[in-house]
């Protein structure tokens, strides 16, 4: 079988080619970004190509058997580009899928399509009220799937929470380098709410289960998230006494710091964008039930696991990283909160 990846450059992408590669016959990495040849296996094979380019998809996926369509404009991109891509270059994936006979599509989607709600966990069936426009569109995009599906498409939605893992720097680059440099770490509110993350291996395992397990029973919408997690303040803590540096987390009053990362936000001083710190003093979790029930998923690893091995290989890449652009790969600037630091 042959598997087409859009995002294939992203983390998520990454990892899926490198992690999936003995499963397949052929790997079509597809992303407007270039790939680093010696990061990813012989088996995969790069095409630039852009999901807002129907042309384009149609010349790759005609050789492919499966797409896991992970490609997506982040919070942090223009609303019109977050708009166009994560809707329209959803549309087009699907098109050109079913224009080309392929057999089943995994769209990756996110938990952000639950916004922020009162009660937890959520299950697949809960209301969904995305947060700024990135939650907006990945809610049309799950609609345009559904469209799909009535087409006769097997579309998989999965919805995965927070995703860390080797290589994921971003914003959790940000907490590595103040935990490395054995400051205080501040936490929007007293830290008590529970906030579930994800390993990115664990993730690449519920896509697989839904590229390989029957057709009636992954035609459907998938929660996934670690199933072991404590409160921000225990996971947080937890990495600070793992790096003894003399990072200690440091509670804070949630109204008067998210006041000032809204105003920071607005003006472009801060890499925080209001998913992150609207979300960060509530209670954050879904419920896996269906995946592990319907299809035997089982993660391996906890919050805690996955920040520590998380910031592992930060320690040992650190000197090879940038401080350029605003994907899941590359460090990103701190803006003001580099301002911040020096106090803490």
């Amino acid at each position: 079988m042959k598997l087409a990846i859009t995002g294939g450059a992203g983390f998520l992408g990454y990892h899926l080619c490198n992690e999936l590669s003995d499963k397949f016959e052929e790997i079509f990495v597809l992303d407007i970004a270039g790939i680093d040849n010696r990061e990813y296996p012989l088996n995969a094979k790069y095409f630039n190509v852009d999901v807002r380019n129907q042309d384009q998809l149609n010349n790759v996926f005609k050789n492919a058997d499966v797409v896991i369509h992970a490609a997506a404009a982040l919070p942090l991109w223009k609303e019109r580009d977050i708009f166009d891509i994560n809707i329209n270059g959803t549309r087009n994936v699907l098109e050109a899928a079913k224009n080309n006979s392929v057999k089943r599509v995994v769209y990756v989607s996110s938990t952000a399509v639950y916004g922020i709600p009162k009660e937890h966990p959520l299950y697949e069936d809960s209301r969904l009220m995305g947060v700024g426009p990135y939650g907006e569109s990945k809610i049309k995009a799950e609609e345009i799937c559904q469209q799909y599906r009535d087409k006769g498409i097997i579309v998989s939605i999965i919805r995965p929470k927070s995703f860390i893992g080797t290589g994921r720097l971003g914003v959790f680059q940000i907490l590595y380098d103040w935990i490395e440099s054995g400051k205080k770490i501040p936490i929007i509110g007293t830290g008590e709410n529970l906030y579930q993350l994800l390993d990115v291996e664990d993730l690449v395992d519920a896509i697989y289960l839904l590229i390989t397990s029957p057709e009636q029973k992954v035609n459907d919408c998938f929660n996934v998230g670690a199933q072991k997690f404590n409160t921000v303040k225990e996971d947080v803590g937890a990495l600070c006494d793992y790096a003894a540096t003399g990072a200690r987390v440091m509670p804070t009053p949630a109204w008067a710091v998210k006041f000032f990362l809204t105003l920071f936000d607005k003006l472009h001083l801060s890499p925080l964008y209001k998913w992150i710190y609207a979300t960060a003093d509530k209670d954050s979790f879904v419920s896996s039930d269906k995946i592990i029930s319907k299809l035997g998923w089982s993660p391996k690893y906890s919050n805690k696991d996955a920040l520590i091995k998380s910031y592992k290989w930060y320690l040992e890449h650190k000197k090879e990283l940038g401080i350029s652009g605003i994907t899941h790969r590359v460090a990103w600037k701190q803006g003001i909160l580099a301002l911040a630091k020096r106090f803490l």
